[in-house]
């Protein structure tokens, strides 16, 4: 999981964020603003200062925010002087943008606030529907408006051009002040509170959010067009209230609640894409009529409140169909205001000492959680106060307390936890006995209002008193100074009043202790001190931002245990290398005494078991025979040891027919693959020998449990490469391949492969599993290999092998982490139109299911359509999907004349039957050596291949990528050594990718959604980023969606399945001259660094059935013959991606390949640039 941040403000309106990943507070760079509330999204940040105006503060990311900005220049012909810019008064300006309604001068456009600046000057879009126009960018019609064309015809009367200009927003990693343009009669007081969400509800890939904000007053306002490429909107817009509004929360979907200030909620209904503002208002009574709400959070589906008495509150029911709830339930605690943040973890901030909570156990099936606990992270200034102690008791290895008392510095981490866990009579504690009411009652953990040990107050009382000193006082007269009682203290600008205390009893072992810090008793010009005990005071805080899975382990709540101050010094001053060196010389040690041990022994025979080892258990078989079905079956795995020490292993599977005992067996060294099935209902498993993948008809079995069907996977994996003497991580050539149900694979590529003689047919390669699971991926032969899941995260192989259900002998120990994937599970539903009611649920007998999959083969309901496969969850409700090709009216209905037919977003007269898709979100987690890249979402990936004796060796590895927006984005600083890269650069683009490929002599082509080409000029290791796009026409009437690069050959995939080469490349010409069909019926292409081609064909025809997804490898791929002779069909069918662009691993040359004379030299091998 990426790290992300929580947001805060402490009580002096300073803004710290707090990583996921990390342990300090650390400050907002713009320290003169001081806010009094934030409320925080994934990448932004938005804000009320002090001054009474709202910032926003955009994180920085590699990929920059740009908004393209367009002019069209019109013209009209005439006798006289042809097309020119004089038009007739009923035509649109000579200048106006796309609808023609507004007149649109180049230089009347204008930055929209001082956070932009241009990006480049205007130019003319030269490229019409995905192929180049003439020169000059002009397209013709016949009169405005009308079809434009990029051809000139007899009767074309008018033309038009585009011009394009980009802005870049700057003001990143800053807060930038939203603009205010609107009257300002419309606004007459500022804003007291403001909540960002609804991110969630559009469901599109532009980053949408909605900003609702309160004036004093109570007044509500909805900030209009806020989204990633605008991050600062255009202009507030009031929205009606029945009464005073105090204080607002918006969630991640369509939960909107307010508070009222006379306590009641307010819960807004009918937000939706076509109306994120809503339509009405509902009331929602507090839950005593004695106590009013003061405080409302909202999340997906969950509302948690804070009553004028401090109380939590937990309201039960809320979900999309009913946002008002049905009932409050009362939590253990006492809170000034709570937040709830991504995935309904929520935080709390403490009524009495100001501390900030976190609610654990947290969870889908727990939504109110479990406990309060307290956050003790410390602030960036803290690490340095440590560092610089730890460093002075190093240098003076153990001077103890003369070193901090003479320095006067600040206590280390080491010391604050030893106090935590054993705090010190060294100052009275003015604390109440457990028995106070305001003790949080029934909770395993110290909550809130609960008060804290001395070290706080000894921190701030005694400072320049050693440890060791405050550790063995025993009363209050063992610490001298004018800050042993309250009373005695400066007066500050912060309330004074004593908060009432309580001993910590903390489940987990650690006490949330408070000092008199948190009594507010700071001296004036003191507030910038950083004390490792010194805790802030927090005002406000914000998680929507901070992503907590239920899993994760934080490092908020502890301080580093264990081992003694002066162990602990003592560490920090060893280094790396003292640390390699010692292991070095251990290791040579060990080696050499076990030579001199075994020294004695050579001259004996080495001993071999012979042993013969059997698991049996009751699993399902699908039988052979018509009709097909599941069948119970007793299996038996043998394996015995041979008189060589090799394993081997055969499995018998027993079964009964017609009363009759029968077996089938399975040798282990035969089997290819071991594939977990795609089944809703069953645990099954496929196995597929070279005989069975002819016929497309594999060994099926399902096991009881899910469990079983692991321990049987990783059994008979292990099993198999045992036989094969197959061990550790895949070479750096390997193959990868990934199912539809997104396993990985890995094959170890044999020389035969690529062989002219004796090819090796690819049913025969040996593919096993290894753990997580991914959509696509892209190796190299430097062992870089990048994985993208199907929510679009990046993820970067870590060198293990195993993880998922392969554990023990069968998975490494190290480079294994938790890996997480979300995908979209879609039904469609059907409708058809009759005279009388219009459109309904009731069709022909002929027409599909009025709920069904795409095809319309298969019914699908709401109800009875289950996740892919057991090991997914459902995260998500239905909703209706608007982004489907094709477009879609406001209730996300699609309209055509008849089933099946082309699809279009609006209806017509001869439309009779209508559609909408609904998706649903799944997740699923496993283990696996991979590790996420973030924060960029990719939706494809490419490294270079490269040869094993490449002369490019030291140098970077080149990765190019597609971010799922359609940013083109080059990674730099990637190595064998940084797998992973440092970071993204950015390449210009004047529409969005939807693939991209670089070449082994770094020639980069991409392919945009449009479906054309386009090939970047002039990539090198010195200027990895090129210096521009070339735009290559797709084939003709066709629209690419995928190219791949070799060494010298290119190929695409169009969407209908039609595999493309590129022919007429040269060094001299990179661009080539045309394309040349290769074949149809392919799902993914994949070109190695020797142009060997590799496919995922749709279907294939075993002698036994139909496979849909197989792997396909290219025969007779020649430097003469580049575009090959056949296919040889390998494994399948369930496959949908591979990559062998690590594959380099030559073909031996044959006898009569060398004796030919008159053969050149780079005839063997592809040519080089």
């Amino acid at each position: 999981m990426p790290s992300s941040a929580l947001w805060a403000v402490d009580l002096f309106g300073r803004v710290h964020t707090l990583s996921t990943a990390g342990q300090y507070w650390e400050l907002c760079r713009d320290t003169q603003l001081e806010f009094r509330r934030v409320s925080a999204a994934t990448q932004c940040c938005w804000g009320i200062a002090c001054d009474n105006q709202v910032y926003v503060y955009v994180c920085s990311s590699d990929v920059p925010i740009r908004r393209r900005e367009e002019a069209y220049e019109n013209q009209r012909w005439n006798p006289v002087s042809g097309f020119c810019d004089t038009l007739l008064l009923s035509d649109r300006c000579p200048w106006s943008d796309v609808s023609g309604l507004q007149h649109r001068p180049l230089d009347g456009v204008a930055l929209p606030s001082p956070h932009w600046e241009w990006e480049s000057d205007w130019y003319v879009d030269e490229n019409f529907g995905g192929e180049p126009t003439e020169k000059g960018g002009w397209t013709y019609a016949i009169d405005f408006p009308a079809t434009y064309t990029r051809d000139k015809k007899w009767n074309s009367c008018v033309r038009r051009r585009k011009w394009i200009r980009y802005r870049r927003y700057k003001s990143r990693d800053s807060w930038a002040k939203i603009p205010s343009k609107e009257d300002p009669k419309q606004l007459p007081d500022p804003f007291n509170d403001l909540s960002v969400g609804g991110w969630e509800v559009t469901e599109e890939p532009v980053g949408h959010l909605s900003v609702w904000a309160v004036s004093l007053q109570g007044k509500v306002w909805y900030r209009e067009d806020v989204s990633h490429p605008n991050p600062e909107g255009s202009s507030w817009s009031l929205v009606d209230a029945p009464e005073e509004v105090a204080q607002i929360s918006c969630g991640p979907y369509d939960l909107l609640w307010a508070t009222l200030w006379e306590g009641q909620a307010l819960v807004r209904e009918g937000i939706n894409r076509n109306n994120p503002k809503g339509s009405s208002w509902s009331i929602v009574e507090p839950p005593t009529s004695e106590n009013g709400i003061m405080h409302v959070s909202v999340g997906v589906g969950v509302v948690w409140a804070v009553t004028k008495d401090r109380k939590v509150w937990f309201r039960r029911g809320v979900n999309s169909h009913n946002p008002c709830g049905t009932s409050w339930v009362e939590m253990v605690g006492e809170m000034l205001m709570v937040n709830v943040g991504l995935n309904d973890q929520v935080w709390g901030i403490g009524c009495e000492d100001r501390a900030m909570y976190f609610r654990q156990g947290v969870t889908p099936s727990e939504l109110s959680g479990k406990t309060w606990k307290a956050i003790v992270a410390g602030r960036e200034c803290d690490q340095s106060h440590c560092g610089s102690s730890s460093s002075l008791l190093s240098a003076g290895c153990f001077f103890g307390d003369e070193v901090r008392s003479s320095g006067d510095s600040a206590p280390s981490d080491t010391d604050a936890s030893l106090e935590v866990e054993k705090p010190g009579p060294a100052l009275p504690l003015l604390a109440e006995s457990l028995d106070n009411p305001r003790n949080p009652k029934g909770s395993s953990a110290a909550g809130p209002g609960t008060g804290r040990t001395a070290e706080g107050a000894m921190g701030n009382a005694c400072p320049a008193q050693g440890r060791g000193e405050a550790a063995q006082a025993s009363g209050p007269d063992k610490c001298p100074g004018p800050a042993s009682t309250p009373a005695e203290l400066p007066w500050t600008n912060i309330d004074l009043k004593e908060p009432r205390k309580a001993p910590s009893h903390s489940a987990a072992g650690i006490p949330e202790t408070t000092g008199l810090s948190s009594l507010g008793l700071l001296p004036l010009g003191l507030e910038e001190h950083c004390g490792v005990d010194d805790q802030p005071l927090w005002a406000w805080v914000s998680g929507g931002g901070c992503a907590v899975e239920a899993c994760s382990v934080l490092k908020w709540f502890t301080v580093q245990p264990g081992l003694s101050p002066s162990v602990q010094t003592l560490s920090l001053s060893i280094t790396p290398a003292q640390t390699a060196a010692w292991r070095k010389q251990i290791f040579q040690q060990l080696t050499e005494r076990t030579k001199r041990e075994l020294e004695n022994f050579r001259h004996y025979e080495q001993a071999v078991e012979q042993s013969v080892w059997v698991k049996t258990g009751a699993l399902q078989w699908w039988c052979d025979w018509k009709p097909h079905k599941w069948v119970d079956v007793r299996v038996a795995l043998e394996q015995f040891t041979g008189h060589d020490g090799a394993r081997d292993s055969i499995l018998f599977i027993y079964y009964v027919v017609h009363e009759e005992k029968k077996y089938i067996h399975v040798f282990l060294n035969e089997v290819t693959v071991l594939v977990p099935g795609l089944n809703e209902a069953k645990h099954s498993f496929a196995l597929y020998t070279p005989e069975r993948t002819r016929q497309r008809w594999p060994v099926h079995l399902a096991a009881t449990t899910e469990q079983d069907l692991n321990d049987w996977l990783a059994l008979l994996s292990l099993s198999c490469c045992e036989s094969r003497k197959v061990h550790g991580r895949p070479s750096p050539q390997a193959i990868w391949s990934i199912t539809c149900k997104g396993d990985i694979f890995v094959s170890e590529p044999s020389p035969d492969l690529e062989a002219h003689e004796h090819l090796l047919p690819c049913d025969q390669m040996f593919w096993r599993q290894m753990g997580g699971h991914l959509r696509l991926v892209e190796a190299n032969s430097r062992g870089v290999v990048w994985g993208i899941g199907y929510d679009n995260t990046a993820w970067v192989y870590t060198g293990g092998y195993g993880g998922g259900c392969f554990q023990g002998l069968a998975s490494s120990t190290s480079n294994i982490y938790t890996q997480s994937d979300v995908k979209c599970v879609y039904i469609y539903e059907n409708q058809r139109w009759n005279p009388v009611t219009g459109y309904t649920s009731r069709g022909l007998p002929t027409d599909r299911y009025m709920w069904s999959d795409a095809t319309g083969l298969q019914e699908c309901t709401k109800a009875g359509t289950k996740p892919p496969s057991l090991q997914w969850t459902w995260v998500s409700d239905w909703s209706v999907d608007f982004s489907v090709p094709g477009g879609t009216d406001q209730e996300g209905w699609q309209y055509a004349s008849d089933f099946p037919a082309s699809y279009h977003g609006y209806k017509t007269m001869k439309d009779f039957v209508r559609r909408r898709c609904w998706a649903r979100k799944c997740k699923l987690v496993t283990t696996g050596p991979w590790l996420e890249v973030a924060p960029i979402t990719l939706g494809d990936v490419s490294i270079i291949p490269e040869m094993p004796d490449s002369s490019r060796s030291g140098h970077s590895i080149a990765l190019w990528a597609v971010s799922d927006k359609g940013d083109v984005l080059c990674r730099l600083g990637v190595s064998e050594l940084n797998p992973a890269g440092s970071s993204w650069l950015h390449i210009g683009t004047d529409q969005p990718f939807a693939s991209v490929s670089i070449g082994a002599c770094y020639q980069v082509w991409a392919v945009a959604r449009d479906g054309s080409a386009f090939y970047r000029g002039s990539v090198s290791p010195s200027q990895p980023a090129g210096d521009c796009w070339y735009h290559i026409p797709p084939p003709p009437k066709q629209r690419l969606k995928q190219v791949s690069v070799g060494q010298t050959s290119v190929y695409a995939l169009d969407e209908n399945g039609n595999l493309w080469y590129r022919q007429g490349i040269t060094p001299s010409y990179p661009q080539g001259s045309s394309w040349e069909h290769v074949s149809n019926n392919v799902r993914r292409v994949s070109v190695g660094p020797l142009d060997q081609v590799w496919v995922i064909a749709d279907k294939v025809q075993g002698s036994h059935s139909l496979s849909r997804g197989t792997v396909c490898h290219r025969t007779g791929v020649q430097p003469r013959e580049p575009q090959g002779q056949g296919w040889d069909y390998g494994i399948g069918g369930g496959w949908d991606h591979i990559s062998v662009r690590a594959s380099a691993t030559r073909a031996p040359w044959s006898a009569s390949q060398e004796e030919e004379p008159s053969a050149p030299q780079e005839a063997h091998g592809p040519v080089c640039c």
